[in-house]
């Protein structure tokens, strides 16, 4: 099956079909991809504002490591489609026995006829050499190349969302914005209740104890799908939370 491209790069997937013949599990996977790293939001995650400009010397490491990324990533994502069964309070049952619990996602999915659980990661090579460059003292340089691992996995989960906004525009359906297990009221721990619906398609992703993902530069969570016009792609609880400060804020 021909999933596109991902910065020029063909995608192959594997497919998982269901009994009723729909697509079920797809994973999509594309080693050493060249996929487009924006630059301006690798300085954000350094810590420089829109309107502020790096040094001369953070200006030429990122530059320089942009570069020497593309070789270290390895882009993958899998995702699943569930049915959404019913929202109760802020409890949230969906297709092979999965319960999320979360006011914000329950106040979501229950304008949604089904969900896309799904994970993405770009692998553990571009991780080892920032940890690398960091045992060796050059930790600026570790520091950057951490920040491009961030974004370069941000474009993968972008491109899952793209993936799922096709497939759901095809059946005149819109989809929401990711919401990740970590985000809002939405514990950290509900990531094992995620790895379970993806039910295996983990792509090597696995949990700590503090569920946190590893390989690090890895995303998971979902997006739901439902009728345009019904408020299901403007939700944003940010819009009514007074938590100004939040890191997370959109």
């Amino acid at each position: 099956m021909d999933f596109g491209t991902l910065g020029g790069k063909r995608l192959v997937g594997v497919v998982c079909v269901s009994d009723d013949g729909s697509e079920d599990n797809t994973m999509v996977i594309s080693n050493r991809a060249d996929i487009k790293i924006d630059r301006r939001r690798v300085l954000r995650h350094i810590g420089y504002s829109a309107g502020s400009k790096p040094s001369a010397r953070v200006s030429y490491l990122t530059d320089e490591h942009i570069e020497k990324a593309y070789q270290l990533i390895e882009p993958a994502y899998s995702y699943i489609i569930r049915d959404v069964e019913r929202v109760r309070r802020s409890c949230v049952f969906v297709g092979g026995s999965i319960m999320f619990e979360s006011v914000v996602i329950a106040r979501l999915l229950e304008q949604c006829q089904k969900v896309a659980v799904f994970l993405a990661t770009i692998g553990n090579r571009l991780e080892k050499r920032a940890l690398g460059l960091a045992e060796d003292g050059l930790v600026l340089q570790s520091a950057v190349l951490d920040a491009i691992g961030s974004v370069a996995a941000d474009k993968v989960a972008e491109a899952v969302q793209d993936r799922i906004r096709e497939m759901a525009r095809a059946d005149g359906l819109c989809v929401s914005q990711r919401f990740s297990p970590g985000y809002c009221d939405w514990s950290i721990r509900e990531q094992k209740m995620l790895f379970r619906a993806m039910d295996g398609a983990s792509m090597g992703i696995r949990l700590t104890r503090e569920c946190l993902m590893i390989p690090r530069k890895s995303i998971s969570g979902v997006i739901g799908i439902g009728a345009c016009g019904n408020g299901v792609e403007n939700y944003n609880p940010c819009r009514t939370c007074k938590k100004r400060d939040c890191p997370g804020r959109r």
